[in-house]
């Protein structure tokens, strides 16, 4: 709980914690822009520059759970300086790395450092603030948590094209230190020393699941999934994973996530519904810098500023949620989120290579109003029954399901999308017929298929088209998604006027 040091100086520490946590997950999308410049530098391939991405996503999902106990055991305000501080000092090896396994290793390092701010962050801010300012709280919480994916293309893009793709990862050394002196200065002492057994084998099965899960998913397409013996082997890791994981919990008597999480009906509905939005919110906002570089020739700043109107979008919901949240309810606003999330995704599945960057912008505006009226009804009703000694290790694992579910979806809206733009190209290459008067007649004299340079010309076009395709199914196949989360609110309980939950000892 907060002492009165920190609740004197509630104004200041946010601030901190909201630079700390803007800095992580700035993180998670700003280097998208800049791949294609990181692999020059390095001379990677393709397939291989990809672990840019995925070697941070991976870590940060990894240190997730044990940063809660680490934080119980060494005390927050410690972890979170030593998180700070080895995130800032990763941040800068990054900008310095001359080779690809240099990068990667401390792309490692920052998601290991970074992986406990966001949990720990948002678990001193319930503490800060009493439980009728929550909403507001968590509004302005959210807004960080929210706002870094969705400007990190547009800062990227920009430093990337303006000076080096090296300043990706430098504009964090001085919110680093900005952060690390307001917490260190204004946040009071916590010594720690609460921490329950550590359950090792809990916390090893939990690790080959996420591993193995995440290493399937970014390998398959690859490998051509199942036909291979290392999805295989990937797949039976993360089942005997989860498996070793489940009967843990169940039966040890000091399990890794306190049995008491899975009693409360609003914290468990509330983390599915979490790790739901992670994949849509995420997957979309990776897909869209692709398509609109690969297949429509913008440059790395154009896509970012396509992506702008989405923030606008999501800071308009911030500012309207507190109020909505006071005069509907939680549950009424998750409605309307979903509901406005399904008119955008129903604008990008209409996409075409013809269009203007107006579709793109007027529908991430649209995206960017549904998603952010989400992130704060969720945490609101998550805490509103959980007892305040289980925030920290909510807080973790609600972070770890958002964080898995961001990654699954990338991994699976990507390898569908593969799949889908082969399925395209297969069927209008189907169509195209040389003997065909009709067809000769329309196609382009440079697009001739009975030339060998013409057959490559319109080969890529083809692709292009097939690609395009493949985008619109996979943005309505996210519909869908989105539909099939509304049932959840049915199981949600919304919050008693003025609880603040019951106060007790954890064994």
């Amino acid at each position: 709980m907060a002492s009165a040091k920190d609740i004197e100086n509630r104004k200041p520490i946010t601030a901190a914690l909201m630079l700390a946590t803007l800095m992580n997950t700035l993180d998670s999308t700003i280097a998208n822009v800049a791949l294609p410049h990181i692999q020059g530098s390095v001379s990677a391939a393709q397939d291989q520059i990809t672990w840019v991405l995925t070697s941070y996503i991976i870590a940060t999902g990894l240190m997730t759970p044990l940063s809660g106990w680490l934080a119980q055991k060494i005390g927050r305000k410690r972890m979170f300086l030593y998180s700070i501080v080895g995130f800032t000092i990763a941040s800068m090896l990054c900008g310095i790395a001359t080779s690809l396994p240099e990068i990667v290793i401390f792309r490692l390092l920052q998601g290991v450092a970074g992986a406990s701010m966001m949990p720990l962050s948002q678990s001193v801010m319930l503490d800060l603030y009493p439980q009728r300012q929550i909403p507001q709280v968590m509004a302005i919480w959210s807004s960080a948590v929210i706002l870094g994916p969705i400007i990190g293309p547009a800062i990227g893009g920009y430093l990337t094209e303006n000076f080096s793709w090296r300043w990706v990862f430098y504009i964090n050394v001085p919110i680093g230190i900005l952060a690390f002196a307001g917490l260190n200065f204004f946040m009071d002492k916590d010594e720690g020393g609460r921490e329950r057994p550590f359950d090792f084998l809990g916390f090893g099965a939990l690790v080959t699941f996420i591993a193995g899960l995440q290493l399937m998913l970014d390998r398959g397409p690859s490998q051509d999934w199942f036909s291979s013996k290392e999805i295989w082997v990937e797949a039976t890791m993360a089942a005997v994973g989860l498996w070793v994981f489940v009967i843990q919990t169940v039966t040890t008597e000091h399990p890794f996530f306190h049995r008491d999480l899975a009693k409360d009906r609003n914290f468990v509905t509330t983390t599915i519904f979490g790790f739901l939005t992670g994949g849509l919110l995420f997957s979309s906002s990776a897909l869209l810098p692709s398509m609109m570089q690969n297949l429509m020739g913008y440059s790395a700043l154009q896509s970012g500023y396509a992506s702008m109107p989405r923030g606008v979008g999501s800071l308009l919901a911030f500012l309207s949620v507190p109020f909505l949240l006071q005069r509907f309810g939680a549950r009424p606003v998750l409605f309307a989120g979903l509901c406005i999330s399904i008119v955008a995704l129903w604008q990008m599945s209409r996409f075409d290579l013809s269009m203007t960057d107006g579709p793109i912008m007027i529908s991430g505006l649209v995206q960017g109003l549904g998603t952010g009226l989400l992130f704060a009804p969720l945490t609101t009703l998550a805490y509103a029954t959980l007892s305040p000694v289980h925030r920290t290790e909510g807080t973790v694992l609600s972070t770890m399901a958002r964080s898995l579910g961001s990654s699954v979806g990338i991994s699976v809206m990507q390898a569908g999308l593969i799949n889908q733009t082969a399925m395209a190209h297969s069927v209008l290459s189907g169509h195209i017929q040389p003997s065909d008067p009709v067809f000769m007649a329309v196609n382009p004299a440079f697009m001739n298929p009975m030339d060998p340079l013409g057959v490559q010309i319109l080969n890529g076009e083809v692709t292009r088209q097939a690609g395009m395709i493949a985008y619109d199914a996979m943005f309505g196949l996210m519909i869908f998604l989105v539909i099939g989360m509304i049932p959840l609110l049915l199981l949600l309980r919304p919050p008693a006027r003025g609880a603040t939950g019951p106060v007790e000892v954890v064994d």
